[in-house]
């Protein structure tokens, strides 16, 4: 792709192009990455690429109803590369207030003719300055009679979710989870004690212009405000003094209650922030097992663990369902399993913007006989008297205290000991997640 030359076209660009392959099935933070390595950008033009980029997939809802109220054709109809082209226009003018309705305007109709879309150029102008003439005078979406669809339309869900949400928490609280999953999720870090200080991370932050503060309830974690540029260029991130982690993330490892010595096994392991907390937790003195199925994912916990100095991981490429039959020995071997589940994402849509139109109801029903044989597979490898986390990162009952219930059920020697639904609408910030603190008796 060759650069742009007009000026600020170039994030605009690529979130065009993240737009596309997003659509085309790939996920939203891989897509964006890629991007950025393949057509690298700095300081606010990169801030501009992912906010315009993760904006326009969170309001996809919403940006295609303007489609269907400005155009002769109905957005599903539209060519791809045009909708998606006005979705970027659009973002701009409908929900970002600091850049000038003329330069949204400018710079979409300059992109279509930069991408080989020259002959549409003046439809993407005239729809455009339709949106704002109409933004202006105040005529706004109509708002459908149906609460659950209003709601679908308002925070841009799938029609399926708002009626599980009402169903869950009524419906004040499913207006706050709908409006949690479009806000900007926090920047949380969790120092590495093993190497540094949370002051001291601080401090070299500050010393970068970088600002953060400790989060409550998360003994090392930080949140950073006003971030910008290449994380891997702060201070410390080579010395393996933090990672990125959700501080609701950071908030389940310390439920295994690990101790140095113990035998540990994170069954569902990639990318091994879990793992990796759990080492710092027991000072590096334990035997870790970190597990998954895919060899490639693997590498990243290792990655990871070199990073941060962590030497008690010990990765292994299996499928955990499988374990006790390809490890027999690993019998009643482990004081403590975590097993974050794969699941259906739903407390992380905030976070992963894309989730919401990937996710399907018929897809969380195919998720749940793997849950469950995760759980019925890995607890003969629990030793007697040994905690299993049954943890999760979606506030759908069905996934989470269902599950825990049936293994109840079918395992009275389990008794249950703590369990708690984290909601993204929680004042404690952080993504939705869930889990289950188990111990055999």
């Amino acid at each position: 792709m060759t650069q742009p030359q007009t000026k600020g076209l170039a994030p605009r660009r690529l979130a065009w192009e993240v737009l596309q392959a997003v659509a085309a099935g790939a996920y939203a933070d891989v897509a964006l990455e890629r991007a950025l390595r393949e057509h690298p950008l700095a300081g606010a033009d990169r801030g501009l690429a992912t906010e315009l980029a993760y904006g326009a997939i969170r309001r996809r809802r919403p940006l295609d109803a303007w489609l269907d109220r400005l155009g002769r054709i109905p957005a599903s109809k539209q060519p791809p590369k045009l909708r998606w082209l006005l979705h970027v226009g659009l973002y701009q003018l409908l929900w970002m207030e600091r850049i000038p309705a003329s330069a949204a305007v400018n710079t979409t109709v300059d992109l279509a003719k930069a991408v080989g879309l020259a002959r549409l150029a003046p439809v993407v102008n005239g729809m455009l300055r339709s949106a704002l003439r109409a933004r202006e005078s105040g005529q706004l979406l109509d708002t459908p009679a149906d609460w659950a669809a209003a709601l679908a339309l308002e925070h841009s869900l799938p029609d399926w979710l708002p009626p599980l949400l009402l169903q869950w928490r009524g419906a004040e609280g499913a207006a706050a989870v709908a409006a949690a999953c479009n806000q900007v999720p926090s920047l949380d870090l969790r120092v590495n004690p093993l190497r540094a200080s949370r002051a001291e991370v601080m401090a070299a932050l500050e010393s970068a212009g970088i600002s953060s503060h400790p989060i409550d309830g998360c003994p090392q974690g930080l949140q950073v405000e006003g971030h910008k540029g290449d994380l891997r260029s702060w201070p410390g991130y080579d010395d393996g003094h933090w990672c990125v982690q959700d501080r609701a993330a950071q908030w389940v490892t310390p439920l295994l209650a690990a101790q140095p010595g113990d035998r540990i096994l994170d069954a569902c392991a990639a990318p091994g922030g879990k793992t990796t907390h759990l080492a710092e937790l027991v000072n590096d003195q334990a035997e870790i097992w970190a597990v998954d199925r895919s060899a490639g994912r693997l590498k990243r916990v290792a990655a990871n663990a070199a990073r941060l100095g962590h030497g008690s991981i010990q990765a292994l490429a299996a499928d955990a369902e499988q374990l006790l039959k390809d490890r027999p020995e690993w019998r009643g071997r482990f004081q403590r399993i975590l097993i974050d589940a794969p699941c259906s994402g739903l407390g992380t849509l905030a976070r992963h913007p894309d989730a919401r139109w990937r996710m399907t109801p018929s897809a969380i029903e195919g998720l749940l006989p793997l849950q469950r044989s995760l759980l019925e597979g890995l607890l003969p490898l629990l030793a007697e008297t040994g905690t299993l986390v049954y943890a999760t990162c979606t506030i759908h009952p069905a996934e989470n205290t269902a599950q825990v219930r049936w293994l109840l059920e079918l395992h009275p020697a389990l008794k249950l000991l703590d369990e708690t639904q984290r909601w993204p609408d929680a004042e404690s910030g952080g993504d939705g997640f869930y889990a289950a603190v188990l111990q055999r008796r």
